[in-house]
């Protein structure tokens, strides 16, 4: 048997999205036979546009979507990994896909659309507008079906909020004046997406991780908002004026502010004033950069 016939084939479900794409990459950089489920419309688009890069890097490509059930089962039949990377407004539709993974029998594991919060963890689910329990409905759902799986969560994607120094509004980092949300010592962790779907391949095969949750905690991604200010105060050599906002004024601009800023401000708060990320101790047996330390990451 050939070393790419004994690996594991997997299956990326939204592979056209930029997490899913990077999962498609570091899945064939793996030496996995890897499968793209992309939905029909794709297919119609001027010149297969989202698709070229994906086929040219090795992919197999499948038509199909979430809301095809019979595309779902075909799909999945075909693979023993599935990993799955809608967004987390998407999460919901993951049902059927469950159900094929279920009815199929054939899959060693699935890696569901979590990655971000352990939203077990995270100490504002009365104020996140239903977006966690999406995930919890998953997750009960998972287990429930005893489906064998592994968790990723790698907190903040480095897209998100940093390339602003978590400054909801603006795209770069201000050079005059910048906001310090609660008392600005709370860190939060950053990660970025080639390097999430890096370490979420790395748990494919690992026993270890089969049925657990693994987290992301590179050391040197974990920052309090003084820290990234300072940084960055040092790489502009310019001291910024510092305005700070309580919690409660925090609150207060949560409540009144419109969406999206109002989830934006919400992720703010549960990140760098609750220490949602960091608040409590995890196994080094459950964090990535502690099982795969070969992975280089950002």
């Amino acid at each position: 048997m050939s070393e790419e016939a004994a690996r594991s084939r997997v299956l990326v479900v939204g592979a056209t999205g930029r997490l899913g794409g990077s999962l498609v990459r570091a899945s064939l950089a793996a030496g996995h036979p890897t499968f793209a489920l992309i939905r029909p419309h794709y297919f119609a688009l001027p010149d297969s546009a989202p698709l070229k890069p994906l086929a040219a890097a090795g992919a197999t490509i499948l038509k199909g979507s979430l809301d095809d059930y019979w595309s779902l089962l075909e799909a999945v039949r075909q693979v023993d990994v599935v990993i799955c990377a809608v967004p987390t407004k998407h999460a919901l539709e993951q049902k059927p896909l469950i159900r094929a993974i279920k009815e199929a029998g054939c899959v060693k594991r699935f890696i569901p659309a979590e990655f971000g919060v352990d939203h077990t963890k995270v100490q504002i689910c009365d104020m996140d507008h239903g977006f966690y329990e999406k995930k919890a409905e998953i997750r009960r759902l998972i287990e429930s079906e005893d489906i064998p799986h592994t968790y990723i969560y790698c907190n903040f994607l480095m897209r998100y909020l940093l390339p602003s120094l978590v400054q909801p509004g603006l795209d770069a980092p201000p050079r005059d004046e910048v906001t310090i949300f609660g008392g600005g010592d709370t860190k939060g962790i950053f990660v970025e997406e080639g390097d999430v779907a890096k370490f979420t391949v790395c748990t494919i095969e690992d026993p270890r991780t089969l049925n657990m949750t693994l987290y992301l905690r590179p050391l040197g991604n974990i920052y309090s908002l003084n820290e990234l200010v300072s940084l960055w105060e040092t790489k502009i050599n310019k001291c910024l004026k510092k305005i700070h906002i309580t919690e409660e004024q925090l609150l207060k601009n949560i409540q009144n502010a419109p969406f999206p800023l109002k989830m934006d401000l919400i992720f703010i708060y549960s990140a760098f004033v609750k220490g949602d990320h960091t608040y409590f101790e995890i196994d080094s047996r459950s964090e990535g950069t502690q099982l795969y330390p070969d992975v280089k990451y950002t």
